[in-house]
């Protein structure tokens, strides 16, 4: 059986930036899709800049 190759591991500093890229992307996914208002109520701004990102990728918020 020398067909068969034993799977190498991933060294984790390959693995970090993907470990923190992925939760920080999918708070600005919900941020921007799901919140409606719940946390960007800080300010105006924030409310129309998420308000603005979901008219653009097409989800409803109305």
């Amino acid at each position: 059986m020398s067909g068969l190759s034993t799977p190498s591991s991933i060294p984790f500093p390959r693995l970090r930036p993907w470990l923190l890229a992925v939760p920080v992307l999918l708070l600005v996914a919900y941020l921007v899709l799901m919140d409606n208002g719940a946390i960007s109520q800080t300010g105006t701004f924030l409310h129309e800049l998420m308000h603005d990102g979901r008219h653009l990728l097409g989800v409803p918020c109305h």
